[in-house]
């Protein structure tokens, strides 16, 4: 490894082996990174946008079904068995609830934290691996990279279970660490994170973790050492991960029998038990992609590679001079490397082999943060041509900006987004399918985001060109929090496309009235968040709730079309709600009552069955 000497770094404050590691010396930076981290997650939970409709709504409704009905085991949508996820976050959701009060912001609390958490830890991590100047650099990345802000919008435990791995990979290194003061306490650390990831998101929160370990353990020649596996205190550690995680899933299993079932076959109509979805159909048959239903995409493997640039920009061109770092396990900098390799390498793997949604790379992040945060350190000749490059990307992205926003300078904008949206529902299963909805004229929405978003690029640009070093990278770091503040605007601009509240809302100001939603629950999930009750679903028996609808004494909430229009000619009142795509459909069901409008928003209309008088009477 090169060092040019007007980019040698001091290495007075880099640790070595056995050096005792504290947080009250390093408390300067653990502020300035939880500052930079705050202003950008906590910053954006408690203004707009709305919950939005899919699995941000869901998991919101799901943690209030759980703290009012008493029943944290199973969770419900709309009374049907949902047993597909673990339950943690939706535990910290209702916790927050319990103290806040229902509310979409407080339903973000517990993802903003932990992001925040997880910026301090990968700071906290880089100190004791690599010394002050480079774990700043490591939480700096971590706090301002595109993918964890993009991910962290909705309401997915991915940010948490990152955590917890992340937390568990310090904790193993410690272990191993010569010197270290308490191996016990850190093999249990190990342990407790492995028991609280399984609560979170299942086997992948052990599997990800124990194997990048065993991994590395075979690099350092260590894997059939009887003292390395001492020092890990296996059984202890095992016996802690069961009491954590197995009184859940052993209360679910017998609260949603039959008990153990081993069929790798289902389809329509078939139920096996809790057991058998969770651990066989959304464990093993997904890995294979053959889980049922498949309710799911999967994102090209070559892209999903790529896309790791676009998830760790700015700070992923400096992805050469991490190259040029040592991976040798002769200090701790080489080996918290080499195990951030083992460590990111196995994930990534694991999900070329498998189906891969764009967000399932995240459990990588800390480890690209780390070694991304030693090479900026370091410094060296791919440090310089990487700070030139994002000052080249950030000027060419405010040039985009402010172009779009010439192109759209004298453009109307009636109605909401919506208006000027194409429409790709074969996207929608993707994460990221809605981008495929935008449409040269629908910046025009977005006036003010592509003004913000423009200056952001701007400072990013000048700020690489003219400083060097920590200076810019503090100010590609300001690029970027002014551009996540502009990219929230912009889902401000999203909302009545993406979520159903406007409708929700004027569904509260009418007279009261059962409702029914088309099609999949997920399609307006936000309505029932909004609104707080339950409904028929017209063709809804699919995806998500098509297997706990078959669960005994699961409620039969699921209507056909017949069913649709024998209750509309009914006196009582009822509400639907659905896509624009299917009002002729419904029309046609509807009969001579037709269907009374009540609103629109974003490409969605609420109707009623019988006019609405003026006062709200019935």
């Amino acid at each position: 490894m090169k060092l040019h000497a007007s980019e040698t770094p001091d290495f007075s404050s880099v640790p070595s082996s056995g050096e005792t590691w504290t947080v009250g010396k390093n408390w300067y930076i653990y502020l300035a990174v939880v500052l930079i981290a705050g202003s950008i997650f906590l910053g954006c939970i408690i203004s707009p946008p709305s919950l939005v409709d899919d699995v941000d709504a869901v998991h919101a409704q799901m943690a209030r079904t759980m703290l009012t009905s008493g029943d944290f085991v199973t969770a419900h949508l709309d009374g049907v068995p949902y047993l597909e996820k673990a339950p943690l976050l939706y535990w910290m959701i209702a916790g927050c609830y319990e103290i806040f009060g229902v509310h979409d912001w407080v339903a973000r609390i517990p993802i903003a934290l932990a992001a925040v958490g997880l910026c301090w830890l990968t700071a906290a991590f880089g100190i004791w691996a690599f010394g002050q100047r480079a774990g700043f650099y490591a939480g700096l990345c971590m706090a301002t990279c595109i993918g964890l802000f993009l991910f962290t919008r909705v309401l997915i435990p991915d940010v948490m279970v990152t955590l917890t791995i992340a937390l568990a990979m310090w904790a193993f290194l410690r272990v191993l660490e010569e010197g270290e003061a308490h191996p016990r306490f850190w093999a249990f650390v190990m342990a407790a994170c492995l028991g609280t990831g399984l609560l979170l998101k299942s086997l992948i929160a052990i599997v990800f973790p124990v194997a990048a370990a065993v991994i590395y353990l075979f690099f350092t020649r260590q894997l059939f050492s009887w003292g390395t596996w001492k020092r890990l205190h296996v059984f202890s550690g095992a016996l802690i991960v069961l009491l954590i995680a197995g009184p859940w899933h052993l209360l679910a299993t017998l609260r949603n029998p039959p008990y153990f079932v081993f069929t790798l076959h289902s389809g329509p109509g078939q139920y096996h038990g809790f057991f058998w979805f969770y651990f066989i159909n959304e464990q093993l048959l997904r890995f294979l992609n053959l889980r049922y239903p498949r309710d799911y995409n999967t994102v090209p493997r070559v892209y999903f590679w790529l896309f790791q640039l676009v998830w760790m920009f700015p700070w992923s061109v400096y992805y050469p001079e991490v190259a040029r770092l040592s991976f040798k396990p002769i200090d701790r900098a080489g080996r918290t490397r080499l195990l951030a390799l083992c460590w990111a390498g196995f994930v990534m793997v694991f999900f070329t082999l498998s189906t891969t949604q764009e967000y399932y790379s995240m459990p990588c992040y800390p480890a690209f943060a780390l070694l991304l945060g030693s090479a900026m350190a370091v410094g060296g000749s791919w440090v310089r041509g990487g700070t030139r490059v994002i000052a080249a990307i950030s000027g060419l992205l405010a040039l985009a900006m402010f172009a779009l926003l010439f192109h759209v300078r004298g453009m109307a904008t009636p109605g909401d987004i919506s208006q000027a949206l194409s429409s790709n529902p074969s996207a929608y299963t993707l994460s990221l399918g809605h981008m495929e909805d935008l449409t040269l004229n629908s910046f025009a929405y977005f006036r003010l985001p592509l003004l913000i978003a423009g200056a952001a690029f701007l400072v990013g640009a000048l700020g690489a060109s003219l400083a060097r070093g920590r200076r810019a990278y503090l100010a590609a770091a300001l690029m970027m929090i002014i551009f996540f503040h502009a990219a929230r605007l912009a889902l401000v601009v999203f909302e009545p496309y993406l979520s159903s509240r406007p409708l929700a809302d004027a569904f509260l100001k009418s007279p009261d009235g059962a409702l029914i939603v088309d099609h999949h629950y997920y399609e307006f999930s936000s309505v029932f968040f909004y609104t707080n009750r339950t409904a028929l679903l017209l063709n809804g028996r699919r995806h998500n709730l098509e297997y706990g609808s078959y669960a005994p004494g699961a409620p039969d909430v699921f209507i056909q079309d017949s069913d649709f229009a024998e209750l509309w000619r009914r006196p009582e009142r009822y509400y639907i709600f659905a896509g624009d795509q299917a009002v002729s459909r419904l029309a046609g069901l509807a009969g001579p009552a037709g269907l009374v409008l009540v609103a629109e928003s974003g490409g969605k209309s609420l109707f009623t069955n019988h006019p609405i008088v003026s006062g709200g009477g019935s």
